[in-house]
């Protein structure tokens, strides 16, 4: 039988020599101490609005914590095959995702950067460890954060209906609440966060809430 030929047995992954480790030291199974962790706040959103908005900004933040102190080659590199998952492919889908946002509330011009018809996982696929760009991923990451933010503060309702066209629900094209999109925005990010840790455990042991 040829080396590597797919037998129907499950294969038995690679053993690991990582450590896990910590910077916390109140509670060893987070990523930094709560009085380090940039996510607490004082503030204490009572509306509907304003603990959306705190869920974003937390998620947001989680993901920049789990890229922190990687070069390039670790941002670039994917978790398993055939997985084309890294965290830096992640910066790039993110950066998609809000795009997104835009283009549906506000019905903004903001065609794809990394996504293509004949490249569908461009964001992933093109996520290559070259510094540059990595540097070029978080700048535009941090241009439509900012985008995304402005288009937010103008917009108090949370009913308010998208000015693009809506490519969730079974009806494409549809109406969709404000509401909705955050909600869906939160769980993309929150989805992701969790591969996140996972990715970055398996590059330097690091582990975290």
């Amino acid at each position: 039988m040829v080396s590597g030929e797919h037998t129907g047995e499950a294969a038995i992954p690679e053993a690991s020599d990582t450590t896990r480790w910590t910077r916390a030291t109140v509670y060893p199974d987070m990523w930094v101490d709560p009085d380090d962790d940039p996510r607490e706040s004082d503030a204490q959103p009572v509306d509907e609005r304003g603990i959306l908005l705190d869920h974003l900004r937390s998620y947001r933040l989680t993901l920049e914590m789990k890229c922190a102190g990687l070069d390039a080659e670790q941002m670039a590199r994917r978790s398993a095959p055939p997985s084309t998952m890294s965290l830096l492919g992640l910066v790039r889908h993110l950066t998609e995702e809000e795009r997104h946002v835009r283009r549906v509330m506000a019905g903004e011009d903001a065609p794809k950067l990394y996504r293509t018809a004949e490249d569908r996982d461009g964001d992933f696929n093109g996520a290559v460890a070259d510094p540059e760009v990595v540097d070029a991923a978080w700048r535009q990451w941090r241009t439509e954060v900012e985008r995304t933010d402005r288009y937010l503060a103008g917009v108090t309702d949370l009913s308010t209906r998208n000015a693009g066209h809506c490519d969730f629900g079974p009806e494409p094209g549809g109406h969709l609440q404000l509401r909705d999109l955050l909600v869906a925005q939160i769980g993309e990010y929150a989805r992701h966060c969790g591969h996140a840790d996972l990715l970055r455990e398996r590059i330097d042991g690091r582990v975290g809430q």
